[in-house]
């Protein structure tokens, strides 16, 4: 018994440093998220962002489904909404922006959005595309960088953290995740939509999509990036972001068009919450206390409002 209590305490104070995990900054200047591979590979491609008919369409006809999708959860933390602008007043981080394909949406919503890319022919683009429209130009404002290196400067800054079709090109999935953590605020949203590593992802996603059809540029993907949505939720958790939603993303390759799926093995959406600070306190006061079935519900359980659909 003695022998029992002991190994439960240790697995306890375990969890208890696992889950701090977030306030702790975890990397150094010289680590980064970006890998200089991918950005070569993107840098060919930054004249073509704003062609709806070229290697970019997939991404443009995703608007219909990931525009929503953010709108509409969003929506749900904000207790007064502006007609026309539901989501004005709101801070938006649009990671991996490109040629900002889905800031410029975001920010006709009324949001106020920062778009960063680590490609300077990405954010170029971008800039000269909402130079058009004199709203736009007000509401949105784009950065050459990482998102490590807007941590320091944006530390508990944003309502939501966009990431669509970034995380399976990053170099440091997890430290990526840290840095989203970092910016957000207190029960600010994470949105990301990826590929799952499934055989099927690698069938359809680079073998047809990339090396047959063309629907996107072959070496855009690496199949070995991919990750599923238990692996992402199992980095998610840990560090202070409560999963709530995973929805399935399919694409039709003929008709051009997305549409929703109960099935996630290819595309995929999820919607995490940051933490409030009253609620990853108790966990640690809970541990000290030796109230181990407490802490584990707290940081191993399920979410009660999740909506989490999967084959």
């Amino acid at each position: 018994m003695c022998f029992r209590s002991y190994r439960m305490t240790l697995s306890c104070l375990s969890r208890v440093k696992t889950y701090r995990t977030p306030w702790k900054r975890l990397y150094s200047t010289s680590q980064t998220t970006v890998d200089s591979r991918e950005v070569k590979n993107f840098q060919a491609l930054a004249h073509t962002w704003w062609d709806e008919y070229g290697k970019f369409a997939p991404l443009h006809s995703m608007n219909d489904l990931r525009v929503p999708f953010i709108r509409d959860n969003l929506l749900k933390t904000s207790a007064s909404h502006h007609p026309g602008k539901p989501l004005s007043g709101m801070k938006i981080l649009d990671v991996g922006c490109g040629g900002g394909l889905l800031t410029e949406p975001l920010g006709r919503l009324g949001a106020s959005v920062v778009g960063i890319d680590p490609v300077a022919e990405n954010i170029k683009i971008a800039q000269h595309h909402k130079s058009f429209d004199p709203v736009l130009d007000k509401r949105i404002q784009y950065k050459v960088c990482s998102l490590e290196e807007t941590v320091g400067e944006s530390a508990e800054c944003f309502d939501a953290v966009v990431a669509s079709e970034v995380v399976e090109h990053v170099s440091n999935l997890e430290m990526f995740i840290q840095c989203c953590y970092q910016v957000l605020k207190p029960g600010g949203s994470l949105f990301i939509t990826t590929v799952n590593k499934t055989q099927l992802s690698y069938a359809l996603g680079i073998v047809f999509a990339e090396q047959i059809a063309g629907i996107v540029p072959k070496g855009t993907h690496t199949w070995e990036k991919f990750v599923s949505p238990e692996k992402l939720e199992s980095i998610l958790e840990p560090n202070g972001l409560s999963v709530e939603t995973v929805a399935g993303l399919v694409y039709n390759p003929f008709s051009g068009y997305w549409h929703w799926s109960e099935n996630t093995s290819l595309n995929y959406a999820a919607h995490a919450v940051r933490s409030r600070a009253q609620e990853h306190q108790e966990p640690a006061e809970s541990a000290l206390k030796g109230e181990t079935g407490a802490l584990h519900a707290n940081t191993y359980g399920s979410p009660s409002v999740r909506e989490e659909q999967r084959t």
